[in-house]
């Protein structure tokens, strides 16, 4: 599976990591059973994952207070994409 994965361009143009990288990596973790170095990789994975089944299930399914709970989780995993990034540079 690694063998297909795309190369960020970000880091192979400019040399900096962008705020998806790992993110395929974190996947392939999952796949492979391994939880805790999936979110080692990529800290936002879970809440991203939620995001997209809880949008997924809004579309089929309309449940009361959707919009809320879809802000709320998106405010979340755009928060934690942000600071992982941030810390991923300092050190």
């Amino acid at each position: 599976m690694n063998d297909y994965m795309l190369p960020c361009l970000n880091k192979k143009l400019f040399g900096v990591e962008c705020m998806g990288c790992g993110l395929q990596r974190s996947l392939a973790l999952i796949f492979k059973g391994q939880f805790l170095d999936a979110f080692y990789m990529y800290p936002a994975i879970y809440s991203l994952i939620i995001l997209f089944l809880t949008i997924g299930i809004n579309i089929f399914f309309k449940f009361k207070h959707s919009t809320k709970i879809i802000g709320a989780l998106a405010i979340i995993t755009v928060s934690t994409i942000i600071i992982s990034y941030l810390i991923k540079i300092i050190n």
